[in-house]
């Protein structure tokens, strides 16, 4: 079955993509600095609080749709690097290791990456998507 009627959507639906992933994305970085929206459960150390930083200006920079493509790799780098690194040590799936969510952030950013930010950007708003 195709859903053709949603092909003329497929660039809004891109940005709808972008902004809820990298808000979503933000409150990771948010919660290690700031106990926003929920207090972090573990003591941050200079990899947790390098994560953090890149989470929070990342998250904002994607929010907003500026230097999509580049920022949108690196936090797909940022995210392979955590599921390997804090992830799959415990496990071969995802869904049994925690580490579903930095599964799914790397590749809805590499996605990003590759694809753009869609038109509601500031890079699409200086002819840079």
């Amino acid at each position: 079955m195709q859903l053709n009627f949603l092909q003329p959507w497929a660039p809004h639906i891109l940005s709808i993509l972008r902004i809820l992933a990298a808000a979503t994305f933000l409150t990771h970085g948010t919660m290690k600095l700031f106990g926003w929206p929920a207090p972090f459960p573990y003591p941050l150390n200079g990899l947790l609080y390098t994560a953090a930083i890149l989470e929070v200006v990342g998250g904002l920079l994607l929010v907003i749709g500026l230097f999509s493509r580049p920022v949108a790799f690196i936090l797909s780098g940022l995210m392979a690097f955590a599921y390997f690194l804090g992830h799959a040590s415990g496990g071969f799936f995802p869904a049994l290791n925690g580490g579903e969510p930095a599964l799914l952030f790397c590749f809805v950013f590499l996605y990003i990456a590759a694809a753009g930010p869609g038109p509601w950007s500031l890079d699409a708003a200086q002819g840079r998507a």
